[in-house]
This record gives structure tokens, sequence and C-alpha cells, in this order.
């Protein structure tokens, strides 16, 4: 009997990629998604499909009982940063309250391992490169949101028995991404504004860095993990090793576009300056592989967002503190 796994967010970018990995395993997926970030052409072919949200208990609660999953990849997330300091109540219920109905199903339902995309963002501001046995300092309330859940897995596994698998990706990018998305994936809003004809956005002087991470060489890791018994109950960083400023990376994405690199800086935002990882801890565990370049991964994905098309980009409707919101996020 195949293993049964569910992917949360699976209609969405990482987890779509990873869907399709899990599918390539053998594994009977379902994907559930309540397409408010995913598009349903990105769910792969035969993965099972519902339409619906982590925050839905009720549901949840009923999928795990009708399909007894064995494994559980939780990729839902509304994963803006810097927004996320505007939208507190909407970022905790979506980031933390939605992955604890998974918390609780998997562990009334004994699933083998619930693995988890947390974020490079509980690091804060820390010493470079940020290793796992950093204490996290997480400074924006998407970064606190994954803490309380890498917190509570942490727990649950001690008092409940409940296997997991914790990892940090940072700045993931390529195929399927929601170009359309103004506030957050800095490469599809440059991709996007370029297909527009417009100059590149840059929050600030363009210095601060971070390592941009291509999918190929995140997705394959996250399906994989649970073929690993010293990863369970782990937390791992996951992406590039090389840091870029993002002055260079507006030229890469320009380059791949084949037009002129035409930016437009605003004002800087509260956001960590440097940020990039250390990923000895995984590599030990999954083994070192060869990394896509970021400007092969941006070609990639530059050719797959011109084949796709531009996206219209829409104002996010649930604004709760306007007070500092960067005037640009409501103009564009």
């Amino acid at each position: 009997m195949g293993k049964k796994s569910l992917v949360t967010g699976g209609a969405g970018f990482i987890g779509s990629h990873v869907a399709e990995e899990l599918l390539n395993m053998g594994h009977e997926v379902m994907v559930l998604d309540d397409l408010s970030g995913g598009f349903p052409e990105n769910v792969p072919p035969g993965a099972k499909f519902v339409q619906g949200s982590i925050n839905d208990h009720v549901l949840i609660d009923t999928l795990f009982g009708q399909y007894h999953f064995d494994y559980v990849y939780h990729l839902a997330a509304y994963a803006a940063e810097g927004l996320s300091h505007f939208i507190k109540r909407f970022n905790y219920e979506n980031n933390l309250i939605g992955s604890v109905n998974l918390i609780n199903a998997a562990i009334n339902s004994e699933v083998k391992c619930l693995i988890f995309a947390s974020s490079i963002a509980v690091y804060g501001t820390n010493q470079l490169p940020m290793g796992e046995d950093i204490q996290p300092l997480p400074e924006d309330s998407y970064g606190i949101a994954k803490y309380a859940v890498e917190l509570d897995l942490k727990e649950s596994g001690k008092i409940f028995g409940l296997p997991y698998i914790i990892f940090r990706p940072h700045k993931v990018y390529g195929e399927r991404q929601n170009t359309g998305d103004k506030y957050r994936n800095v490469i599809g809003i440059f991709i996007n504004q370029l297909m527009y004809g417009r100059a590149m956005t840059i929050f600030g002087n363009g210095e601060q860095t971070r390592a941009f991470s291509y999918i190929g060489d995140v997705a394959p890791v996250i399906a994989r993990s649970i073929e690993f018994p010293a990863a369970y109950n782990q937390i791992f960083n996951v992406g590039a090793d090389k840091p870029y400023t993002v002055n260079y990376l507006a030229e890469v994405v320009a380059k791949a576009a084949g037009v002129p690199c035409k930016v437009v800086h605003r004002d800087a935002r509260q956001e960590v300056q440097h940020a990039y990882s250390s990923h000895q801890k995984g590599e030990g565990i999954f083994g070192a592989k060869a990394k896509t370049s970021l400007e092969e991964g941006v070609q990639r994905m530059v050719d797959w967002a011109l084949r796709a098309g531009p996206r219209k980009s829409k104002a996010f409707d649930k604004i709760e503190i306007m007070k500092n919101l960067p005037p640009s996020w409501l103009s564009q």
C-alpha cells in the first residue's frame, strides 16, 4: 500500500514542486489549498485537489479521519515578511493558528512525520552565516509566527511523540511563483515589472543582501527528507549559499529578460539588511549537491514567466495598520 501524503499549499509555488516530487516518489498525494495565492493549474497531475483552508479545523479533522495520511507537508502560509507588520491578525491566524490545526490533527491521527516549512525570518538580525544552533530573534510578525510553530512542534514531539522535520528556506524562486504578488518574492516582482515595461522597484539603496535559492535545489530535499531517519525531530536550513545584493539581482533579471536594467529606488523598509544561511548540518544528513547558479536559475524563471505572461498585481485588502505602510505598496 502506497504512502499517503498531504501537501498544504500544494497549488502554490514551493508546495506544488514538493507535491510533484512526492508523486515521483510513488506517494498518493492530496493537495489542500485555498487558492489565495496559488493556482489550480499548479497542482501536479495525479494529485487529488481539495480547495479549502487550514483555518477550517473541521475540514482538517475530516480529511485526516477519512484519508489517514502517513505524512503531512505543511507549506501553506502567507509569506510576506515586511507586510506582516501591518497584518498582524491575518498573519497569526494563517501562519500560526492554521498550523496548530494541522498539528492537532497530526497528533490525533498518529501521522509518521509532519514536515514544516519555516523560514530564515526566524533568525532576524543575527551573526552570519545563520546556523541552526543560533538563538532565533525574529523581527517581524511573520518570523514570530514561524518560530512559534517550531516551538510547538518541538513540544508536541516531547509530549505526544509527534515526529517532525523543520526546514528554514530562504528567498526561494523559480517556475510557478506568483509574479503578480507585489508584496513578496523580489525576483517575481522584478520580472513582472519588466513584462509591463516598468522600472524595477528597489527599497533603500539596494545594497541589502540575500542568498536567492532556486526551487529545484530546495523542493527535492524537503520531499525526500522523510527517507533519512537522522533528519527526524531536527531543524535544517535549505537553499543557496552565496549572497548577492538586490542591485546585482536587478542586473541579472534584466539581462535574462534581454532588456536594459532600469530601477527606481523607494524609501527603505524596516527589514534585515543581510541574511544568508549555513547548510553544513543539512548537507551532513542529505548529502552535498551542486546548486543552481543565480544566473541560470533566474534565466529559467524568466523563460517560464515570458511564456506564462504578466500577471496583474492587486492590492492586499486586509491591511490592519496603515501607519508607516510604505507608500509604494499603496500606489502600485
